[in-house]
């Protein structure tokens, strides 16, 4: 009965707390649609287009993958793997096979497709988990990016800017060298290649250049106006549309509804906010909770990798994160903090997919040098194939590769008790808005390639 009491007491003290306006009013808020492009209200013409162009195969090479493969609708705008099975594949979210014969993957992609919730928000400037797209208004085309100065003017944001890359990677659309010609020029480094390849397709397709003529009525007036610049402005603004939530109990709380949030709930955020206990906020603060920054926490390393080596190692299976933007050693193993909006809904967590619930990814947080030399494998979602999954565990298999990845945690170990757990689980829980639930009516119909819609 003391117990009993005491966990009331608890909760009371701490809804006493957070009922002062603390959070709302001094230094956090909830968004405005002034905080996100276009106010919040992009052109509906814009959207349409760019809703079909996300779904529609036409972008990719071997015209057999959407973006909307590895970040769709039915999977909350994620795929439900720990790491994206792209160009080759076959089917949906968890059920998606690596392919078949010779149109099977060659390899996995090397990280986590990250959802795309609120990401039309301008706080977001950064993309990517090694944040190798950036807006630079001091660069001719706006963005530092892998395309240095191959990228193109006249993107809108940083959000089109990374709709340009996905369609040059060989795993991700592009295909493999030999079987298209935007592979080809993909393999060759010629992006301005892959990018007017896409649009020439495109201009072939009478009712694409309807829609481009009437999304971009000062720009385009035939055919041959049309570049994959427009193609990407049009991406941003749907996803920048579709996929905005912002209404999470969490928001409405922030917003003066003090009952949006469930004691529990509310108990979790003080703790997520306490400088004594948790602090979380300094790196997931805000009103979507991410600093925009790097941070190493040990995250284990699964799959193909980047292409990195630690010393001794000549198998490319490391990846090394922001270090690899910025040549800086001491960035190795940090991945960006990635916005918690929706988490309850975005599982596998990781740059690489490695947790696959909540409740694991927080316990690592918690412990990561533990968690990480305990990590269970068993855990991870991806398809099954003998030559895949021969690498997918050589990191975590090899003590000498685990030992640096620890030895860059920024993180302290923190003790919670299990009342203390379930409160700040719930409080994530009330960063997912409820309308993002439900979000198939994103998703057409048909595509005017008239390639399938379906995987």
């Amino acid at each position: 009965m003391k117990i009993n009491n005491r966990i009331t007491l608890f909760f009371v003290l701490g809804s006493l707390l957070l009922s002062n306006n603390v959070y709302s009013k001094n230094w956090l808020s909830a968004p405005k649609n002034t905080d996100f492009y276009d106010n919040g209200m992009p052109d509906e013409k814009k959207v349409k287009l760019g809703e079909f162009l996300f779904f529609d195969k036409i972008l990719s090479g071997n015209q057999n993958i959407s973006c909307a493969s590895c970040h769709h609708t039915l999977t909350d705008t994620g795929d439900g793997l720990s790491l994206p099975v792209g160009e080759g594949g076959q089917g949906l979210g968890v059920t998606r096979n690596t392919g078949t014969f010779n149109h099977a993957i060659h390899s996995r992609v090397p990280r986590n497709a990250p959802p795309v919730f609120n990401l039309g928000a301008r706080q977001f400037t950064r993309m990517f988990y090694d944040g190798r797209v950036e807006a630079n208004p001091e660069h001719p085309s706006g963005f530092i990016s892998p395309a240095g100065d191959d990228l193109p003017g006249g993107l809108d944001n940083v959000l089109a800017a990374q709709a340009m890359f996905p369609v040059t990677s060989a795993e991700e659309m592009a295909g493999q060298t030999g079987e298209n010609q935007q592979a080809d020029a993909a393999a060759a480094g010629d992006l301005p290649a892959v990018w007017e390849h896409i649009a020439s397709k495109l201009r072939n397709i009478p009712e694409y250049v309807e829609l481009f003529k009437t999304a971009y009525p000062l720009e385009i007036f035939q055919a041959s106006d049309i570049s994959y610049v427009h193609a990407a402005n049009a991406i941003a603004a749907f996803e920048a549309k579709a996929w905005r939530f912002d209404n999470s109990p969490f928001h409405r709380f922030l917003r003066g509804e003090r009952h949006a949030m469930s004691r529990s709930a509310k108990f979790g955020m003080r703790l997520f906010y306490s400088k004594k206990k948790l602090h979380c906020a300094r790196c997931h603060s805000g009103a979507f909770q991410t600093d925009h920054d790097f941070h190493a926490i040990a995250m284990p390393q699964i799959g193909p990798g980047k292409g990195d080596n630690l010393d001794g190692f000549s198998d490319g299976h490391d990846d090394f994160g922001r270090a690899t933007i910025t040549g800086n050693t001491e960035d190795r193993f940090s991945f960006r903090t990635p916005t918690l909006s929706n988490i309850a809904l975005t599982a596998p967590y990781g740059h690489d997919g490695a947790y696959n619930t909540l409740e694991a990814v927080v316990k690592h947080h918690l412990d990561p040098d533990i968690s990480l030399q305990n990590y269970d494998q068993s855990q991870v979602v991806l398809p099954s194939r003998p030559d895949l999954d021969a690498v997918d565990f050589t990191v975590m298999n090899d003590p000498q590769r685990i030992q640096p990845i620890a030895e860059a945690n920024e993180l302290a170990t923190i003790r919670l008790n299990n009342l203390q757990f379930r409160s700040l689980i719930d409080f994530l829980h009330a960063l997912t808005d409820p309308a993002a639930m439900d979000i198939r009516k994103n998703t057409p119909s048909r595509v005017p390639s008239d390639l399938p819609v379906y995987d």
